[in-house]
């Protein structure tokens, strides 16, 4: 089995050929150096000269801000990038594992969201991410689509900016309306080299276990730390962005259950080795 990664370099990318190489699976990773994912001949050539059993397709536009002003460039990416990988796929006859976004939701709606309630995008970013969805499912029958939230690990990311903050400053203002799973790179990468070697297709949900506000996220990276610094709740109307984010990202698990998954570990267990693998990062 030869599993392709795109996004190589990239947060989960990175993690996910971490993982495979220590299973001893033969895997590639492939960045925009390799080719261009809104290039349809560029797609298909690359595919069929690696000629995967799998492919996990992590590479994307991220910039959830900047897509608000440039949504055909984030759609592009997304959206059509999806389509021409599904159909290159479909030409070597390779699974294709999609990696989408709780931004699919609206963000309204109460509870823990499962992976047939309703979708209602808000930014152009979940936009991009629900049609990426739909051109996958419109062209495939073997296909994951796992959909994940508030992802950190060894890179840019909502923690190390926290810590960051925590170090410099003793109060750091957080949105306290906003809620989700924060979800451990290393921990969803492991899932994934597990579920793209199995049949169990179609829509999943994987998240560390537990659900979190941002300022209680916040919160535990400090005292996990051991930091000083506090945190002062703040509303999202005090914290304008141009892209609105969902108020409720609880994305519920019941799909790992239903497929025989095992849960990911709890978030805060999650925080607690990331900060222990940043302490072992040279300039952390």
């Amino acid at each position: 089995m030869l599993i392709m990664v795109t996004g190589a370099k990239g947060l989960l990318g990175q993690e996910i050929l971490r993982r495979l190489r220590t299973l001893g699976i033969p895997c590639t990773g492939v960045g925009r150096e390799d080719f261009d994912v809104t290039d349809p001949e560029a797609v298909y050539s690359a595919v069929n000269r690696e000629a995967p059993d799998v492919i996990i397709h992590c590479a994307g536009y991220t910039a959830v801000d900047q897509a608000e002003t440039e949504p055909a460039a984030c759609c592009r990416a997304n959206a059509m990038g999806s389509l021409y990988l599904a159909r290159a796929a479909l030409s070597v006859h390779a699974k294709l594992c999609l990696i989408s976004s709780d931004y699919v939701f609206g963000g309204d709606a109460e509870g823990e969201l499962d992976t047939d309630s309703p979708c209602n995008p808000r930014n152009v970013y979940g936009l991009s991410k629900l049609q990426a969805e739909d051109a996958v499912r419109s062209v495939m029958t073997r296909f994951f689509i796992v959909r994940t939230a508030w992802l950190f690990g060894r890179g840019p990311c909502f923690p190390r900016t926290m810590l960051q903050l925590g170090r410099e400053k003793p109060e750091v203002r957080v949105v306290c309306d906003q809620f989700g799973s924060p979800t451990y790179a290393p921990d969803l990468a492991d899932f994934l080299c597990n579920l793209v070697r199995t049949d169990r297709y179609g829509i999943c949900h994987a998240t560390n276990e537990g659900f979190c506000s941002r300022a209680e996220f916040a919160e535990e990276v400090f005292r996990c730390a051991g930091l000083p610094a506090q945190v002062i709740p703040i509303p999202s109307s005090a914290f304008p962005a141009p892209a609105r984010r969902p108020a409720n990202a609880r994305l519920s698990k019941a799909s790992l259950d239903r497929n025989g998954f095992p849960r990911l570990p709890p978030w805060q267990d999650a925080v607690k080795r990331w900060l222990m693998s940043e302490s072992q990062t040279p300039n952390s």
